[in-house]
């Protein structure tokens, strides 16, 4: 999870283009000559996008794009820390 690309991914794609490229990176996933170090940048990735729909769902909700963002830091720190 990287703050900055999610930054980036929620100020410049659209929700749609987010979902789209979602549903690829996880049908790419699930194809079986899949490299560990290809499962390892696309999920990274998925991290990120699933972080931007995040924000861009709290941003609606009335959050500012900061706390949008440090709200889904925390959310995934605390995860990791189960």
């Amino acid at each position: 999870m990287k703050l900055p690309v999610i930054r980036q991914f929620y100020q410049n794609q659209t929700l749609e283009n987010l979902e789209k490229t979602l549903e690829v990176l996880e049908s790419f996933t699930e194809f079986r000559g899949t490299t560990e170090e290809d499962m390892n940048v696309a999920g990274e990735l998925i991290t990120n996008i699933c972080g931007a729909l995040e924000v861009h769902a709290n941003v609606q909700n009335g959050m500012s794009e900061k706390d949008a963002l440090n709200s889904f830091a925390q959310k995934v720190l605390g995860s990791i820390d189960k």
